[in-house]
This record gives C-alpha cells, structure tokens and sequence, in this order.
C-alpha cells in the first residue's frame, strides 16, 4: 500500500476555502457539508433538499419542456440536452426521491425517444442507444434516478475488451479500450451497483475495467509508461481539470470514480494524487482548467482560468479519500 511520502502532511482544510465553497448554492453546499465537514445527516439532508427549489438546480428543472425534453433532444453536442441536464442534476445530487425529481423523470422515461439513426431511433431514453460512452452516461443517469437500465448494463458487459476497458470505436474494429468511454461505463456500472441489487457479473465487469485504470496509474501508457500528454480523440489534457466532465476523462474524474468506489488507495493512484495536490493555488483552490464548447444551460463557474468550487470541492474530497485510505 501506498504511503505518504515524506513532506506529505495530513489534509488540512483551510477555513477560508470552507468559507468560501459555502458562499454557494445549494448543490455545493450540502456535499461540502457531508463530505468534508462530516455534518448531522438532517443538516446535510435539508441542505440537499434546497437542490429542488432553490439555485442552480431549481432553474435546470425550469427549463424541462412539458413533453419532458430539455433542449428538445435526448442527447446534442451542446450541453443542454436531455441526457446532459440529467447528468447535471445527477451531479448536483438532486434527491432522487425528491417530488420535483420523480415528476421530471417520470416525463423522460413516459415521453423521450431517441431519434437520429435507424439503429436506435425510437427507443425510449432509458432504453439507451449504441455507443458505449452515451450508454454510460445514460445508464449512470438512469441507475440514479431509480430507472431500470438492466438492458443498458447488458449491453455494456457484453461490450467489454479483452483488456478490461470499453471503447465506442468497438465497432469499427478497434480492439484497445479508451480512457475516455471506460470511465463513462465504469459510473454506470458503479451507479447500478450502489441503487439496485449488486450482480457478481456487473462487479467482476466493474473490477476489471477499474484496474485497466489502475494499471496505467490513471495517466500513463502501459506498454511504455509514458504519461499520455493529451487525449487522441478530444486533444484535450488529462492533467487539466474540468467541471463537468461530460464524456471526457481526466486524472481527477478517474481519482472521483474510485474514491465513490471506495476502493483502497494504492501505490498506482500516488502519481494521480501528487499531481492534484500540485495544482492547488496559493489560495487553496483549484482552477476550471477546461471548459468543454457548447452551450450550456446555466452557469456552473465563473468561467475558464477561474477558481472552481467544483473542482475544489472534487479534489478535496478525493485528497481526503487517499489520506484516510493510504497506509
């Protein structure tokens, strides 16, 4: 097991960077309130609670059209879609058993269809579509908001590489996974784990798609052990950091899977943690290093280059996982 190297001391939180993620909305609020400050779980739920009626979440609900859409699609390249909004309110922590969450749920799964592509046109949302990635996010969605995806999950367990991972070039010959649409399948399947009864298949499935992860230390090749610079397919740095993620990986979305996982901190995730730790500011936050183009349907940060209290919420937590966990 990993050990703290020397110099390494135990995560302090600075009270003006507490301050500061408190200084926010709800979403924020309550995951700052259970995950760093350990607060009464009534405190943490009222908080949460807010989600529904009050900020960030309350004006994405808003915008839900009556025949259930957002954006009047299940899926765009513009971030506001269906599928998009979905996996915002999901971040958010909107309480799934919540009145305003069942009701905007229940107009997805009664009234979105896929359209598109003959291989998936009608389908109802949570039914999914083809690629891999997009079923990842749908499913992770789906798992969450207590929808039946078992037929997504299926097919993302039938869809798994020989080395573990899961790649939406599958089809198209490509036998090697990609980072990108692992960590995608590697929530869902995590998702539909934590709210439905655990299958010893979709854990097995899970565990190896983690350790593909794992064994190329969240960055690296592992044929050559070089750090992979930038991803082949988006160009974009897996060592910059953004909020949200939508369908792409980076060190800290990897380090965020496994400590949700609750897996055990080990020497492979030490490099991933290290870097982290580096790219706190003088203030104790961290930067929205990336913002992914498109039009997003509300305003998440105060925009790119910016402190995040996203990112710095994601990485305190996370930093808090391999303290508490590393021996």
């Amino acid at each position: 097991m990993a050990t703290n190297p020397p110099g390494r001391p135990a995560l302090k939180l600075q009270e003006s960077v507490i301050e500061w993620l408190l200084d926010s909305d709800p979403s924020i609020r309550w995951q700052v309130m259970q995950d760093l400050l350990g607060a009464p779980p009534g405190e943490v739920a009222a908080e949460r609670a807010r989600v529904a009626t009050e900020g960030m979440g309350a004006r994405l609900l808003a915008l839900q059209g009556a025949d259930g859409q957002w954006g009047g699609v299940a899926w765009n390249r513009g971030w506001n879609s269906t599928m998009h909004v979905l996996m915002l309110l999901r971040d958010m922590g909107l309480d799934p058993v919540s009145d305003q969450a069942r009701r905007a749920v229940s107009l997805v799964r009664d009234n979105v269809t896929w359209q598109g592509n003959p291989a998936y046109d009608g389908n109802p949302f949570f039914a999914g579509e083809v690629e891999p990635c997009i079923n990842g996010q749908v499913g992770a969605v789906g798992a969450y908001f207590g929808q039946d995806v078992q037929g997504i999950v299926r097919r993302l367990l039938d869809e798994q590489l020989p080395d573990g991972g899961w790649n939406c070039e599958a089809e198209n010959g490509s036998v090697r996974a990609s980072f990108n649409t692992t960590i995608c399948v590697l929530e869902a399947l995590l998702e539909h784990e934590l709210t439905a009864r655990a299958s010893p298949d979709v854990t097995t499935a899970r565990l190896r798609g983690q350790e593909y992860l794992l064994e190329r230390r969240l960055f690296r090749r592992r044929s050559t052990g070089e750090v992979i610079e930038r991803d082949r397919k988006g160009s974009t740095a897996w060592t910059n950091f953004a909020f949200p993620t939508w369908w792409h990986y980076d060190v800290l979305r990897g380090l965020e899977y496994l400590r949700r996982a609750d897996a055990k901190p080990d020497e492979r995730v030490a490099e991933a943690i290290d870097l982290v730790e580096a790219r706190r500011d003088s203030d104790g936050r961290w930067l929205l290093d990336t913002r992914y183009p498109g039009e997003m349907p509300v305003e998440m940060d105060e925009g790119e280059g910016r402190p995040s209290r996203w990112n710095t919420l994601r990485a305190l937590r996370v930093l808090n996982w391999f303290a508490a966990g590393a021996v």
